[in-house]
């Protein structure tokens, strides 16, 4: 006699994955080596900087940026690197040498540090690009706002949070960073007749605010795909204007011939 099998009731059916796994916010992409998180913001922001970057007292073919590109600073300590998620170089080819496609910037080997660089803040990386960490073992790489002050001696450094939207700069004086102070919203760099500033706006179909380049004016330096929609915009406007005078001009011939006037033949009573 074989029994039959047993089953076990279930009341409750499972609960569905997105609400019983971790969630992106449980799961952060970041990597032990590399505190900082390689999010979508990491990507898109500096690509913003990348193609607004447009000193307009340079020759564009000597100006170069980059995003999360190792930077090598120390002559006796080759291999420690920083790697900023975005800089700014200018009196420096966009190719190395002229030639190739950079791997890293090697400051030892470039006839430029960068000028201006910007950090975004993460949890895990705040204390080191404010400052508020320092190394002083010999044996230890110095934080990234050491290299920058000290080390590299750059004369911008940029920070910003996207999650609290403060803006914070320091400019090198005297050997050290001090605090500056926003003009009228803007982060005023005469030597490249630019300024950095917040824009809420929509990049790649991203409405938030973002963090881009301006004239010193407070004028925005488009980006490649925004000129293209500005020319188009203008040219539309441009038809609209023509169209709007053919009208009226139409409109006009029409009243004169009301009057009893031929306006073809106005330029022979004239």
């Amino acid at each position: 006699m074989t029994s039959s099998p047993h089953y076990i009731p279930q009341s409750d059916p499972p609960l569905p994955p997105w609400e019983t796994l971790p969630t992106m916010y449980d799961l952060p992409s970041d990597n032990p080596e590399e505190p900082g998180l390689p999010d979508d913001f990491h990507f898109l922001q500096p690509l913003l900087l990348y193609l607004t970057f447009q000193p307009i007292n340079w020759n564009s073919e000597l100006v170069y940026s980059a995003a999360d590109l190792n930077l090598y600073y120390d002559l006796q300590h080759p291999l420690w690197y920083k790697r900023p998620d975005w800089f700014g170089v200018v009196g420096v080819e966009k190719l190395y040498k002229g030639q190739d496609l950079r791997l890293s910037y090697v400051t030892w080997q470039e006839p430029a540090n960068p000028f201006v660089v910007v950090e975004l803040l993460s949890p895990g990386t705040e204390d080191e690009d404010l400052g508020t960490r320092r190394e002083s073992a010999a044996d230890k790489p110095p934080s990234k706002w050491e290299v920058y002050e000290r080390i590299l001696r750059i004369p911008y450094y940029v920070v910003f949070s996207r999650y609290t939207n403060e803006l914070r700069a320091f400019q090198l004086v005297g050997g050290h960073y001090e605090p500056m102070n926003l003009t009228d919203g803007y982060l005023l760099m005469p030597e490249i007749d630019l300024s950095l500033g917040l824009w809420q706006g929509s990049f790649r179909d991203i409405e938030r605010l973002w963090l881009r380049w301006f004239t010193l004016t407070g004028e925005l330096i488009l980006a490649p795909t925004e000129e293209a929609a500005a020319a188009t915009e203008r040219a539309m406007i441009a038809e609209q204007e023509a169209a709007q005078a053919k009208r009226k001009v139409e409109q006009l011939a029409e009243r004169l011939r009301q009057l009893g006037v031929n306006p073809d033949e106005l330029d022979e009573l004239l």
